[in-house]
C-alpha cells in the first residue's frame, strides 16, 4: 500500500484525474477494409438513416459506453437495482441485450480491439465485482475486489492483460495486474495509481512527489518485468498513450498561460507539437477533454478560447481537430461545453457528453441527441 497526497488540493488533482481517467479510456480501432475494391460508404452517408434516437427496451437509460463499430454502440440502462448492457445497432434501432448484472453497473470499459467487455459492478460501496465479456455476451471472467474505487488500464498490445487501481476510502492504493488467461492478479509496486502502457511491458505515470505537492511531476516509464526506471520528461502535467503514440503536456513554469501537446513515436522522437491556452481549476490544471483516432492519425481536443480561471470563464470550447499525419490543424465546431468525447473508428462521428448522450457528425457538424426523453 502507499499513500497518497494528504493535503486537500492533492485530493483535488486526484478526483479530478479519476474523472478524466474514466472518460478519457483510448480505445485501438481496427482498420476498415474495402472489399472488391467497391466504393466505400462513409459513416456520415449513413447518418440519416441512423435510428435515432435510442429507446431502451426495459429500464432507465445510465450511460453509452463507447463505439463497438462504425454502426454499433453499447449502452447500459438501469431497473430498480440491477443493471443491462445492450449492443445497439444504428442502421437498423435494434437493441441487443448482451448482459445482466444483479448489482448497479459503475461502467463499462470496450477492449481496444472492440473484443471484449470489462463490466464493472458495484454489489457494496466497499465491493468492486469485474466480469469480462466478449462482445456476444459470453463470460470470459469473473472477479470480486474489495475496494471504495476502482480503475483499469487495458494493455492494447496484451489484451489477457489489465492494471487495475484499487483505491480504499482513504485514497491509499495499490496497483494490481490481472492476467485474463490464468484469471488471477498479482500486486504491482508502483508509487502512483494513474498509469498508461507503453508496450507490451512498459508502463508511464506521473511521479507526484507525496511529501511536496506540486503542479508538475517527472513522467517515468517502467520496465514491469525487471523493474528498472528511466525519465522520460522532467516536468509535466498530464500525459496519455496511445498504440505507438505518446502524448505530454506542459506548461510553461514563467508562462502558465499556455499548455504545449507534444507528440512522440515508440522510439521517442517527437513528431507534432501544438499549443493551446491554459485554464485554471482551483489548485489544479483544467485539461480539456480529448481524444485520438488511430486509423486517420487525427487528435481531438475541446479547447479554450482564452486562458484563466475556469470558474470565471464563460466563452465555450472550440472542438478542434489536429492531424499528425498532415501537420494540420482546423476548428470543427464552436462553442460547446467540456465535455468526454469519443471518436468512432473511421474518424467520421463522435460521441460527446458526460453521458455520450450526444453524437456529433463531424462533416456536418451536427448534433443529435442519442436518447429518447
Amino acid at each position: 500500500m502507499n499513500q497518497l497526497r494528504g493535503t486537500l488540493s492533492i485530493i483535488l488533482i486526484v478526483l479530478t484525474l479519476l474523472l478524466a481517467a474514466c472518460a478519457n479510456k483510448e480505445q485501438q480501432k481496427p482498420k476498415l477494409t474495402n472489399e472488391n475494391n467497391k466504393p466505400k460508404t462513409t459513416i456520415t452517408t449513413q447518418v440519416s438513416a441512423w435510428k435515432l434516437p435510442i429507446s431502451s427496451p426495459d429500464g432507465e437509460f445510465y450511460k453509452i459506453a463507447g463505439w463497438l463499430s462504425d454502426t454499433e454502440l453499447i449502452y447500459i440502462t438501469n431497473l430498480n437495482q440491477t443493471s443491462n448492457v445492450y449492443r445497439y445497432h444504428l442502421l437498423t434501432g435494434k437493441s441487443d441485450l448482451i448482459f445482466k448484472s444483479k448489482y448497479p453497473i459503475v461502467t463499462v470499459q470496450i477492449s481496444p480491439s472492440k473484443k471484449y467487455l470489462l463490466i464493472h459492478s458495484s454489489p457494496s460501496s466497499y465491493e468492486g465485482l469485474v466480469t469480462i465479456i466478449d462482445a456476444k455476451g459470453i463470460e470470459r471472467l469473473s472477479k470480486s475486489f474489495a475496494s471504495y474505487e476502482l480503475e483499469f488500464e487495458w494493455n492494447p498490445y496484451n489484451e489477457e492483460q489489465i492494471l487495475v487501481s484499487n483505491f480504499a476510502e482513504d485514497w491509499t492504493f495499490k496497483v494490481l495486474l490481472l492476467d485474463m488467461k490464468k484469471a488471477n492478479t498479482n500486486e504491482v509496486s508502483l508509487p502512483q495509481p494513474f498509469i498508461k502502457w507503453l508496450n507490451v511491458k512498459n508502463i508511464a505515470f506521473l511521479n507526484w512527489d507525496k511529501n511536496s505537492p506540486s503542479l508538475f511531476a517527472p513522467l517515468i516509464e517502467k520496465d514491469l518485468e525487471s523493474g528498472t526506471e528511466k525519465n522520460i520528461v522532467p516536468s509535466a502535467i498530464q500525459f496519455s498513450a496511445f498504440p505507438n503514440l505518446l502524448m505530454i503536456i506542459s506548461v510553461n513554469k514563467q508562462d502558465q498561460s499556455v499548455a504545449t501537446y507534444s507528440f512522440s513515436n515508440q522510439s521517442k522522437n517527437k513528431i507534432f507539437t501544438f499549443s493551446i491556452p491554459q485554464l485554471t481549476n482551483f489548485s489544479d490544471w483544467l485539461v480539456p477533454f480529448y481524444d485520438y483516432n488511430e486509423n486517420k492519425g487525427q487528435f481531438y481536443t475541446l479547447k479554450p478560447l482564452s486562458s484563466g480561471e475556469m470558474d470565471s470563464y464563460t466563452d465555450g470550447f472550440q472542438l478542434a481537430q489536429y492531424d499528425l499525419k498532415k501537420g494540420t490543424n482546423k476548428v470543427i465546431m464552436d462553442g460547446l461545453k467540456n465535455e468526454p468525447i469519443n471518436i468512432s473508428p473511421s474518424g467520421e462521428a463522435i460521441l460527446y457528453g458526460n453521458n455520450f448522450e450526444k453524437m456529433i457528425d463531424i462533416k456536418t457538424k451536427k448534433i443529435y441527441e442519442l436518447i429518447k426523453e
